[in-house]
């Protein structure tokens, strides 16, 4: 049945892609357990994850700590060059977009924000896990002046913030932003349903209107299995 010139658990990665085609499964589908593969093919729970490690690194697969192993997603091709809210990207992707608003609060700046800012009032401080067809993509923290948002509510939250800026009649112009890999903590591992060795792409960002003033200080956690980013660059002006 296996072929000696090739690693047994390379096989076993190559059956199990077969039957996740065969089987019809698709993103976010869970696959059987390692015992029960290991019992499907005849071999050991050491060369069972040894397959499916190979395919986690292929990105085939993903783990969910304290849950099992899915079916990965196509993942997103973000254009880190285009400025557009969320909502708008995920129903460019035909997908439904819908936000968890896990805090929402009114508070002095952190240092990190006011300097950002460029003020020492109050703001708003928002949480929200941000998710397409039901399913985590980006943790996100928001820090808005009061001053130039004084009704700003969950509720908009909810929905749209971009969309909500523009009916005030306000013109965004700049997102600036640095990103870095980091390790997930407990709280990004249980929004974002991720494992504690899955390295993500941290955001740290400030968004300005026309005129130059800086309307929002985020940090926001992209999905390390959903995201991936694109730039396209150009040679000598060409």
């Amino acid at each position: 049945m296996w072929n000696e010139s090739t690693p047994l658990y390379k096989q076993i990665a190559n059956h199990i892609k077969e039957d996740i085609a065969n089987a019809e499964l698709t993103h976010g589908d869970a696959i059987p357990s390692e015992t029960k593969l290991a019992g499907t093919y005849g071999v050991s729970r050491v060369t069972v994850r040894e397959a499916i490690k190979q395919l986690v690194d292929e990105d085939i697969l993903y783990r969910v700590q304290g849950s099992g192993t899915y079916v990965s997603h196509e993942k997103i091709e973000h254009d880190i060059l285009k400025l557009q809210g969320f909502t708008e990207e995920m129903s460019s992707l035909d997908n439904d977009p819908s936000n968890d608003i896990l805090e929402f609060q009114l508070m002095s700046p952190p240092e990190e924000a006011r300097e950002h800012l460029k003020i020492d009032e109050k703001v708003y401080y928002v949480k929200r896990l941000r998710l397409a067809d039901y399913e985590p993509l980006i943790l996100e923290e928001s820090y808005l002046p009061v001053d130039l948002f004084p009704d700003l509510s969950i509720d908009v939250m909810k929905r749209s913030k971009y969309d909500y800026i523009s009916s005030k009649g306000y013109k965004i112009e700049r997102r600036y932003g640095e990103l870095i890999p980091i390790m997930p903590n407990d709280e990004m591992m249980k929004h974002l349903q991720i494992a504690e060795h899955d390295p993500l792409l941290f955001m740290e960002a400030f968004s300005t209107f026309r005129d130059g003033t800086v309307f929002e200080y985020s940090k926001v956690y992209f999905h390390p299995h959903k995201y991936s980013f694109k730039v396209v660059s150009s040679r000598n002006g060409e």
